[in-house]
C-alpha cells in the first residue's frame, strides 16, 4: 500500500471517526487495530499493540496530569477558590466593568493553582456570572471574560494538557509548562485593558455598581490570609522545576502537597471534600490515559506505514522557509479547532508535525507554546468549544448561545493577534525557560 493510501486511510480514518461522535480514546483504538493488522503482520501486529498499550501507560512522565488536576480538584471542592475571589474582589476598586475585570484576574490567579480549564470556567460562571447579571451587565460582556480566562488557564502552570502534550511530542515538560506563562499573562492583561477601553465606549455593557469601601485590614485580609498563599504554590511547582531541584513530576507532587497541606491548614479539608477531589481526578486522568494508550500506538502504526516520512517528505518538497511552514501547522490547528477537542488535535497532528520540526531545526519550546496558544482558541471557537458548552452548562436560560458565541469573538481575535505576536517574536516564548532552566 503506498504511503498516500495509508495517510488517508489512518489519520482520515481516524478523523471521519471523529466527527461522527465516536468517543476520541475509541476512534484512536479502531483505527489502530485495522492499522496493526494491516501494517504489522495480522495477529502478531495486534499482539504488539497490545504491548505498546501497556507500555505507552506506564511512562513516568505522564505522573505529573493527575497531580495537576488533582490540585483544581481540592480547590474547586473545599471552597477556597472562593477566597481567591473575594480577595481580588476586595482590592479592585471602581473601574469601568469592575467585575468583568475581577472574574479575570481572580481567573489568573486560580490559573496558577489549578491544572484544569473546564473547572476554572465553571466556577467562575457559577460563582460571578448571576452577580453580573442581576447587576446590569450585558450577557456578552458577563460570558466572554469568564470564557477567555479559563482558556488560559491551558498556559499558565500547572497544566494537565501542557504536559500531555509535552510528553506526546517529546518536548521538554519543563520548558513548555514555563514558557506558557509570559503570553498567557500577555492575554490577561490584553483581556483587563479590552474590558476597560470597551466599557468606556459602551457603559451599558456594564453598569458601574456601588462598591463596598474598605481600608486596612478589611481590605487586605483575605489577600494576605488566602490568595499570597496559594498562589505560593504556584511558586513552588515552578520553583523546583527551574530551580533544578525537581523533575516535572516532583513538583507536581510538592503542588499537590502543598495543596492539601493549605487546605488542612484552613480547615476545609473535611472527608467528603477530599473523596470528591479524588473521584473527580480519578475519572478525568483515566479518560486521558485511555486517550494516550490509543495516541501512542497510532503514531507508531502512521510511522511504520511509511505515511509519517511521505507527508513529511512532501510538506519539506514544497520549498517553504521555516516560518510558513510553522504557520502553515498552525491554520491547519486552528481550523482543526473549529471542529474536535483540544486532545484529538495533538493526535492527530503530533505524529506528522514532530519530524517536521526536528528536521527543520525549529525551537521545541517556541512550537510547543504556539502549539499550547493554537488548542486554546479550540477551547473558544464555535460551534464546538469546550468552554462555550461549559459556559451554557451553567449560565440561566437568558444567556442563549448566541451570546456566548458573540462573546467569545473579541478574546478569539486577541489569541490570534497573540499567535501571531508570538511567530515573529519567539523571544516571548522561549526567553523565560532560557533565564530559568537554561
Amino acid at each position: 500500500m503506498s504511503w498516500e493510501w495509508a495517510a488517508l486511510l489512518l489519520l482520515g480514518g481516524s478523523t471521519v471517526l471523529l466527527f461522527i461522535g465516536m468517543p476520541v480514546a475509541l476512534s484512536f483504538v479502531a483505527i489502530n487495530i485495522v492499522g496493526a493488522w494491516l501494517f504489522l503482520g495480522g495477529e502478531a501486529g495486534l499482539a504488539q499493540v497490545v504491548r505498546n498499550s501497556v507500555v505507552s501507560v506506564m511512562s513516568f512522565s505522564l505522573t505529573p496530569i493527575p497531580l495537576f488536576i488533582l490540585m483544581g480538584e481540592i480547590l474547586f471542592h473545599t471552597g477556597l477558590a472562593i477566597k481567591v475571589i473575594e480577595g481580588v474582589e476586595r482590592l479592585i476598586k471602581q473601574v469601568p466593568g469592575r467585575l468583568a475585570i475581577v472574574a479575570v484576574v481572580a481567573g489568573t490567579v486560580f490559573s496558577a493553582i489549578s491544572g484544569s480549564t473546564i473547572a476554572t470556567t465553571a466556577m467562575l460562571g457559577s460563582l460571578m456570572l448571576p452577580v453580573m447579571l442581576a447587576r446590569g451587565y450585558h450577557p456578552t460582556m458577563a460570558t466572554g471574560p469568564i470564557m477567555a480566562i479559563g482558556a488560559v488557564d491551558m498556559l499558565i502552570p500547572p497544566s494537565a494538557l501542557t504536559v500531555l502534550l509535552g510528553s506526546l511530542s517529546g518536548i521538554s515538560i519543563s520548558k513548555l509548562l514555563i514558557g506558557g506563562v509570559v503570553p498567557g499573562l500577555m492575554l490577561s492583561v490584553a483581556f483587563v485593558a479590552y474590558i476597560i477601553v470597551r466599557v468606556r465606549l459602551t457603559p451599558s455593557l456594564a453598569p458601574p455598581t456601588p462598591v463596598e469601601e474598605r481600608s486596612g485590614w478589611a481590605a487586605w485580609s483575605l489577600l494576605l490570609l488566602y490568595v499570597l498563599p496559594l498562589v505560593s504554590i504556584f511558586a513552588v511547582v515552578v520553583g523546583a522545576m527551574s530551580g533544578g531541584f525537581a523533575t516535572p513530576t516532583e513538583s507536581a507532587a510538592l503542588g499537590a502537597l502543598a495543596t492539601m497541606a493549605m487546605a488542612m491548614i484552613y480547615r476545609a479539608l473535611t472527608w467528603d471534600a477530599l473523596m470528591k477531589s479524588l473521584r473527580g481526578t480519578t475519572a478525568i486522568s483515566g479518560m486521558i490515559l485511555f486517550i494516550i494508550l490509543g495516541a501512542t500506538t497510532f503514531s507508531q502504526i502512521l510511522s511504520f506505514s511509511g505515511a509519517t516520512e511521505g507527508l513529511v517528505g512532501a510538506i519539506l518538497g514544497q520549498g517553504l522557509s521555516p516560518l510558513m511552514v510553522v504557520a502553515l501547522m498552525m491554520l491547519i490547528l486552528i481550523f482543526l479547532g473549529i471542529f474536535v477537542d483540544q486532545v484529538s488535535m495533538m493526535l492527530i497532528t503530533l505524529p506528522v508535525f514532530m519530524p517536521i520540526v526536528t528536521r527543520l531545526g525549529i525551537d521545541p519550546v517556541w512550537f510547543g507554546v504556539l502549539f499550547l496558544i493554537c488548542m486554546q482558541l479550540g477551547l473558544l471557537l464555535p460551534p464546538h468549544g469546550l468552554l462555550l458548552m461549559t459556559m451554557r452548562g451553567v449560565a440561566p436560560p437568558e444567556v442563549t448561545m448566541m451570546h456566548i458565541f458573540q462573546a467569545v469573538v473579541p478574546y478569539v481575535i486577541m489569541s490570534l493577534l497573540l499567535l501571531a505576536l508570538l511567530l515573529i517574536f519567539p523571544a516571548i516564548a522561549t526567553w523565560l525557560p532560557r533565564v530559568l532552566i537554561g
